[in-house]
């Protein structure tokens, strides 16, 4: 007598270790902000973060009335995108943040400008801007004419141009540490 067995067989599951990471750090650089829109940039990301910013506000020698600030993070990967999209609804701001690379996760960098808008670009674990292989052939197949002006808009040259006179107003600026809770 052949019976069905009635018991389903157990599935297994299988999931490779530390194939992604949970958390990640970074650092956000408010290059240049207006005194009315700090208040601003802190709950953008306080609310982003859920953990409190108080931001030490310096002012920005490049840039007489504006303000900059520093600080670092620690938070779920992704956390630089969205610290970046918070932050991008004030177009009068100039920043930076970037997010570590961490385990099978390439780092990222985003710069904005009010002229220039918003640039990103995939960070290697030297803080190198990496261009992947398909938008290299792109570029090479669209001709020698424009690979000079492609391959500086995607390395974010003209970004890091216009930023460069705000970076060294750090001197003397304090640094603050956010962390969201992870995992």
């Amino acid at each position: 007598m052949g019976k069905t067995s009635l018991v389903k067989p157990k599935e297994k599951v299988m999931r490779a270790s530390n194939q992604f990471a949970d958390a990640t750090t970074g650092v956000v650089y408010i290059h240049a902000s207006p005194a009315a829109v700090c208040p601003h940039v802190e709950w953008a990301l306080s609310s982003t973060l859920n953990a409190r910013a108080n931001l030490k506000w310096t002012p920005q020698p490049a840039m007489p009335g504006q303000l900059r600030a520093v600080t670092n993070w620690t938070g779920p990967v992704g956390t630089g995108a969205r610290l970046t999209n918070a932050l991008r609804s004030w177009s009068v701001l100039r920043f930076e943040v970037t997010e570590d690379p961490s385990a099978g996760v390439d780092g990222e960098r985003f710069c904005h400008t009010p002229q220039l808008g918003l640039w990103a670009g995939a960070m290697s674990a030297n803080g190198d801007t990496m261009v992947g292989e398909m938008r290299l052939r792109d570029m090479m197949a669209a001709g020698a004419d424009s690979l000079a002006a492609e391959l500086d808009t995607v390395l974010g040259t003209a970004w890091d141009e216009a930023l460069e006179p705000y970076r060294d107003g750090g001197d003397g600026g304090e640094v603050s540490w956010l962390s969201r809770g992870v995992g």
